[in-house]
């Protein structure tokens, strides 16, 4: 599985971007598609989980800000943020783990200024 996460740049605080990540292969629909980010000095974190169902769940740091969705028949992932924070400010990286491994973007660099 290949990833490409796109989107990423540099808004003020209070605004919104949207993150998205491609994939490859045809077996995306049964994958759950993780978002991942890494702020300087600091442990990468998961930010928003989809399931194959479209069940989500979010890191509580950004719940109601952030939505996370996926396009099966695009093989793609978005990840809508608004209201963003100078604390947002991270490299945001889209994952998938399971039986069939761990795989990861390239990652995107989201910078909020304040």
């Amino acid at each position: 599985v290949q990833l490409q996460a796109s989107g990423g740049g540099l808004v003020q605080a209070g605004g919104s971007l949207r993150l998205s990540c491609a994939a490859s292969g045809t077996a995306f629909s049964m994958y759950a598609m993780n978002w991942y980010r890494q702020a300087p000095g600091k442990q990468r974190e998961l930010v928003a989980i989809i399931g194959t169902g479209g069940s989500t769940n979010y890191a509580d740091s950004v719940k109601g800000r952030f939505t996370v969705s996926r396009d099966n028949a695009k093989n793609m992932v978005y990840l809508q943020m608004n209201s963003l924070k100078p604390e947002d400010t991270a490299v945001y990286y889209c994952n998938t783990k399971g039986w069939y491994g761990n795989f990861w973007g390239q990652g995107t660099l989201v910078t909020v200024s304040s």
